[in-house]
């Protein structure tokens, strides 16, 4: 392996983890004259131009217009990308419960990548439509993935609220009015980005229901379907609450399944491109 490749994921993985720290740190412990927050955001956002990097290094191969989408790649993608939005975001809006952890598992999901053997699955791009949908799918799934941690953070308060003594870090968590804002704003762009992935999908993919993708497409479709109910009955008989979140971990799921659990049938299980 490139000791240059080394060195950068050893130095993101350890930026994510300081990142993490600090920001720790400035939730449990609140000093009237010292916040750790901005440098744990900043941090963050080094170890996340770091992680772009190796990827854009290890998903690109030798051959040209060729993209190397195996299971860790697009994890690691998928979680780098749900990490930006969420760094990005904190800077205006609190959102440190979050990057607390989706931090940690980036930088899991940067190991993985870097240290773990795994098959090449070169997918030939090029052409604007593939390359679209490809990230417009890898981007909705990381939305509709922040949806699901917010929905998870929704149900913990939700739990704690009915208990007789919450902890005390609960108690540091946004209100459950915001909390419940955020996820279905979450849920409103990945759904329209999930819309947008399977339009482009049945539009340029000629083999979108071929044998090894039939799985994945339906299952897709499954998950659009939850979203859109989950959304029509917010708009219209005003879900919220454990129902929502409910309507959100089951869409979630599906997607998960739709994709990775796709792709490791494929690639792990029938050693299939």
């Amino acid at each position: 392996m490139d000791h240059s490749v080394t060195f950068l994921a050893t130095a993101t993985i350890t930026g994510f983890g300081l990142a993490t720290l600090l920001l720790l740190v400035d939730q449990w412990q609140r000093f009237e004259r010292l916040s750790f927050r901005l440098p744990g955001l900043l941090i963050a956002v080094a170890a996340l131009v770091g992680q772009s990097a190796l990827l854009y290094q290890l998903g690109f191969q030798s051959a040209p217009a060729a993209l190397n989408l195996s299971v860790l790649n697009a994890l690691a993608t998928v979680f780098g990308l749900a990490s930006a939005i969420t760094v990005i975001s904190a800077f205006r809006e609190q959102l440190e419960g979050i990057a607390v952890v989706l931090l940690p598992i980036t930088a899991v999901t940067v190991f993985l990548t870097v240290f773990v053997p795994e098959s090449n699955v070169p997918i030939r791009t090029g052409e604007i439509a593939l390359d679209a949908h490809i990230l417009i799918s890898l981007a909705a799934y990381a939305l509709l993935t922040l949806a699901a941690l917010q929905g998870v953070m929704l149900l913990i308060q939700h739990q704690a609220l009915h208990g007789h003594h919450p902890a005390g870090w609960i108690r540091r968590l946004p209100p459950m009015e915001s909390v419940e804002q955020l996820m279905f704003r979450f849920i409103v762009m990945g759904f329209l980005l999930l819309t947008l992935a399977l339009v482009t999908g049945f539009l340029f993919l000629e083999n979108i229901f071929a044998q090894h993708l039939v799985h994945k497409t339906v299952l897709s479709v499954i998950a659009w379907v939850v979203f859109a109910v989950l959304l029509a009955g917010r708009h219209v008989a005003g879900w919220r609450g454990r129902t929502a979140v409910q309507w959100t971990l089951a869409g979630f799921i599906l997607m998960g399944l739709a994709y990775f659990g796709t792709k490791i049938v494929l690639e792990w299980i029938l050693n299939l491109d």
